[in-house]
């Protein structure tokens, strides 16, 4: 059997229950051709490069599959007749990556940075953007109701 990843997203106005019923019955499909699916993630609601069937957001799984490729050509034949998924993507992999996907890494990454806080800033030098700055880093006019 051949090891894919498959990406899919799913539209927008559903709710997180829904999705996960929407993945239970793909990866049923996959395992009632003879194959298995190791890894399902959740990526979550993210924002999409461009409009698709008029969303710009849409529900992200992942699945790391281990198919023959009938299953996974029956299971690109169910995802694009269900009017639930936008796009999907299976590629076929050499090995199946461990662990969490690269965008679960990142997204914890993220949760770990320190938080800024308003005393974190630099203060301001004299003569920036202000009203009494003049802008641009030029001195104000005489007209211009500053010091000449």
């Amino acid at each position: 059997m051949s090891l894919y990843e498959c990406v899919v997203i799913a539209r927008q106005d559903l709710a997180t229950p829904q999705v996960e019923t929407l993945t239970e019955d793909l990866a049923n499909i996959i395992i009632t051709n003879g194959g298995q699916v190791s890894k399902r993630e959740y990526w979550g609601l993210r924002n999409i490069a461009y409009r698709v069937k008029k969303n710009r957001k849409g529900h992200y799984v992942l699945f790391n599959v281990d198919a023959p490729s009938s299953a996974v050509k029956e299971f690109e034949r169910q995802m694009s007749i269900n009017e639930d998924v936008l796009r999907y993507l299976s590629v076929r992999v050499e090995e199946l990556e461990e662990g969490p996907s690269a965008v679960m890494q990142s997204k914890n990454q993220r949760d770990d940075r320190p938080r800024r806080d308003g005393d974190d800033r630099p203060p301001r030098r004299d003569g920036g953007y202000g009203r009494d700055g003049g802008g641009y880093g030029r001195t104000p006019r005489a007209n211009e109701g500053g010091e000449a």
